[in-house]
């Protein structure tokens, strides 16, 4: 059975991302700490994506991450839960989140998988057909600046709309899922009520997440900073959709 849920408004944003920065801020070592451990993956990624002539693939991974983020959510839920319950957050709240959800969080993180496969296999289909197969470090990439263009340009309208499609499956999914106030089938039907009926917020906070955490990956000291406040207030934003009491 779906939660019941309740209208969101542009407000709604503002007090979730403030919300988000005050509960970071609260946990700030288990916070930056868990996201540094994305950041680093983040920059053993990139140096070797860019050392093997693949630069383009950079933005493209990046935005890759959209697809997969739904799985490192549990663990800042965890910490969330925490920082409500105590007032502080330990680095067992990321294992506590993880060690929580039931399984069926983990065929929503199976089904991020095979969409970030799929994603990734289209954009190295496009790549190979755009840009060819010779290696183009940075210096090398303004030559084919066209053929790069076109790539990026066509691996970004394929990633938006896989990500549409799992941002409206998972975004208020997976805290259902965490906190065991529905089954599978229930916590999908109501993320995707919620994102529907709040389409223009829905619509705006996807775009706030996808904007902040593609940049904040292309300029990587501020991932660690930027993926707490984000999470968290993802956090805060399903609570106002569905608060507990209902």
């Amino acid at each position: 059975m779906a939660p019941a849920s309740v209208p969101l408004t542009f407000a709604s944003i503002t007090r979730a991302l403030a919300q988000g920065v005050a509960t970071t801020r609260r946990a700030a070592p288990v916070s930056l700490g868990f996201a540094g451990c994305f950041a680093l993956i983040g920059a053993l990624i990139t140096f070797s994506l860019t050392r093997s002539g693949l630069t383009p693939f950079v933005i493209a991974t990046a935005g890759g991450f959209m697809l997969v983020g739904p799985i490192a959510l549990a663990g800042f839920f965890g910490i969330a839960r925490a920082v409500e319950a105590d007032g502080w957050a330990g680095a067992d709240a990321v294992f506590n989140g993880f060690h929580h959800p039931p399984g069926s969080l983990w065929v929503v993180a199976l089904v991020c998988v095979l969409l970030f496969v799929i994603f990734i296999t289209d954009a190295g289909i496009l790549y190979s057909y755009m840009v060819g197969g010779t290696p183009l470090f940075p210096a090398a990439m303004l030559p084919l600046a066209a053929n790069v263009g076109n790539f990026l340009l066509w691996t970004s309208i394929s990633g938006a709309a896989i990500a549409f499609l799992l941002f409206t499956v998972s975004a208020f999914s997976v805290p259902l899922l965490c906190e065991h106030r529905a089954d599978l089938v229930g916590a999908v039907v109501a993320s995707v009520q919620v994102v529907f009926r709040n389409f223009a917020v829905t619509m705006t906070w996807a775009l706030i997440l996808s904007v902040a955490t593609i940049g904040s990956i292309l300029i990587l000291p501020l991932f660690p900073f930027v993926l707490p406040v984000l999470a968290h207030a993802s956090h805060a934003l399903y609570r106002q959709a569905l608060p507990p009491d209902r």
